[in-house]
């Protein structure tokens, strides 16, 4: 764990004035400890201060792209640090500069693949704010039935045959499949609501279905 009031380095000092470090407790020193990792890989390598401060500002573009959703998106964040490899090892100018040799780049890709997107989920999580999605169900009222001459014992009666008339023929309609999926008392809880807020027998059975799978 970081302490809150652990001294700074003289290295992390200097990469906490540059990149504008100003996060609290354990983000900065997870932060910190990111680009002094890539600085000491800098240092193996040999590289150029030119390099080593491309390198830089990579990953903490891709950092960046990675902690500004708390939604999954590693496959883009792997896109763009490929982009960002290409823009520095292609001479195309502007548009791109060459700082880096193609061994390099690989060298680099497998670093970052290593130290970064290996832990990818841990960045997001201790960078991102926690999502909680909750699911509310709200009853409209329905018009009042037209009134009728028959009694009470006759109408309910009379709604019940309906009723089950209409669920017997949606269920001889369905598959072998769908059918062992209604087992389930939630399945069959379901299936009424979904009966009484759709008219489309073809709709249940692919919403059936596709549960299933």
């Amino acid at each position: 764990t970081f302490s809150s009031v652990a001294p700074l380095l003289p290295c992390d000092s200097a990469l906490c004035s540059v990149f504008q470090v100003d996060l609290p407790e354990p983000k900065r020193g997870v932060l910190l400890e990111l680009y002094v990792q890539t600085v000491l890989f800098c240092r193996e390598r040999g590289f150029k201060r030119e390099q080593t401060s491309a390198l830089l500002s990579i990953i903490k573009s891709i950092h960046e792209a990675n902690v500004e959703t708390p939604l999954n998106n590693i496959q883009q964040c792997f896109k763009y640090c490929k982009e960002l490899l290409l823009c520095h090892s292609v001479r195309r100018p502007p548009f791109s500069i060459k700082l880096f040799s193609s061994g390099e780049v690989k060298c680099i890709f497998e670093y970052i693949h290593n130290s970064y997107m290996n832990h990818y989920k841990l960045y997001k999580y201790i960078f991102t704010p926690q999502v909680r999605i909750r699911h509310k169900l709200f009853y409209t009222e329905t018009q009042a039935a037209p009134k009728t001459d028959r009694s009470p014992e006759m109408q309910q009666s009379s709604t019940t045959e309906e009723e089950e008339a209409t669920l017997s023929k949606i269920m001889a309609g369905l598959s072998g499949t769908v059918l062992k999926y209604f087992c389930s008392q939630m399945m069959i809880c379901k299936c009424f609501v979904f009966l009484f807020f759709s008219d489309s027998t073809s709709d249940l059975q692919t919403l059936v279905e596709k549960e299933v799978r």
